[in-house]
């Protein structure tokens, strides 16, 4: 379960890096980050690659499908499948539980934002939080079937974590699931009984004739 090390790595710079974009203060601790302005863009290689402060409340990369009580419980369940297959699968090869920590840090990352996020900062009830995104980042475009995308959709590090874990994944189980299969069956071979055993050379010479 060391891998686990890597999940609480990816919750620890998810929300740090949140909170650095959307800004705290906590007067009792001497902490008041101002964070950035809602909407604004800080350019970091040019066009390419920019700082965009937004919050969305849906899942990865804005996707908003149900609502926001719905994505809450829906995190918490997953959140808790993977963490019970992690231990079911601790002996399974160390790339497959690399992949199902990387998903796991970033639906707890998400988590704490929906859960927590509107509480803490005054915009709503438990589970009602908006999830803070600030990677923008220009890839290639897409124009499938009339639908046009220009620019990739602003996301953070739990759904950067979220993705390389299920890309990893496709790669590494399929391996595993295949390296399984190519494992032969055991083969068992029966031993004669003394009733079935046919008797030895020196055996037959001291047989009466």
């Amino acid at each position: 379960m060391r891998v686990l090390w890597l999940t609480f790595a990816i919750v620890i710079v998810d929300q740090v890096s949140k909170l650095l974009v959307k800004g705290i203060s906590i007067p009792w601790l001497g902490i008041n980050i101002q964070g950035m302005r809602y909407g604004y863009s800080t350019p970091v290689l040019g066009d390419f690659f920019r700082l965009t402060y937004i919050e969305n409340p849906g899942m990865a990369f804005g996707i908003d499908i149900g609502g926001k009580l719905f994505f809450s419980l829906f995190s918490i369940i997953l959140s808790i499948g993977i963490l019970y297959y992690l231990y079911r699968g601790r002996t399974e090869p160390l790339g497959f539980r690399i992949s199902l920590s990387l998903i796991l840090g970033g639906a707890i990352g998400n988590l704490i934002d929906r859960t927590f996020y509107g509480v803490l900062f005054g915009e709503g009830p438990l589970f009602h939080g908006r999830v803070v995104d600030f990677f923008d980042v220009d890839f290639f475009n897409i124009n499938i079937l009339g639908y046009s995308l220009t620019r990739w959709p602003v996301f953070n590090v739990a759904d950067a974590a979220v993705t390389v874990g299920i890309v990893l994944l496709l790669f590494v189980h399929r391996p595993h699931e295949a390296a399984k299969e190519d494992i032969p069956p055991p083969v068992f071979q029966e031993t004669p009984s003394d009733e079935t055993r046919l008797p030895s050379p020196a055996e037959s010479n001291k047989a009466p004739r």
